[in-house]
């Protein structure tokens, strides 16, 4: 699995990043939205984990362009706000399939990561014929 972080706070993104490494995934940073949009642009990416308050950037357009480049990946946003906290951001993003606090324990959010972004690099494996039934 390639996940992408996109997370101004470099420290917490690399603690992230080191969970999700434990679970076997390649880690990508990012600390802004133009950051993201390059990677994007050049890496196949199965799960996308997305600060929805982006010092530098819109998350909301760094999902939108994921979705249309990458539709197999997976978003897990994750806030410290209360913006979206009804649910909305589901109607809004049709590739989120995760809306966390910054404060979940980074092996809850790596967890959650691994279930959504998992079956994506599995999914293509099977479709180039290289996954035996």
């Amino acid at each position: 699995m390639r996940a992408l972080i996109v997370q101004g706070n470099n420290d917490l993104g690399k603690v992230w990043a080191r969970h999700l490494e434990r679970l076997g995934a390649e880690v990508i940073h990012a600390a802004t939205g133009a950051e993201a949009l390059n990677y994007i642009q050049e890496q196949t990416l199965d799960a996308i984990v997305l600060d929805l308050v982006l010092s530098d950037g819109s998350a909301l357009s760094v999902a939108d362009f994921a979705n249309y480049s990458q539709p197999e990946a997976s978003v897990v946003f994750v806030t410290d706000t209360t913006c979206f906290s009804d649910g909305s951001i589901f109607a809004h993003c049709p590739n989120a399939r995760a809306f966390v606090e910054t404060a979940t324990p980074p092996s809850d959010l790596a967890a959650i990561v691994h279930h959504y972004g998992g079956g994506a690099s599995r999914a293509r494996a099977d479709a180039r014929g290289l996954v035996a039934d």
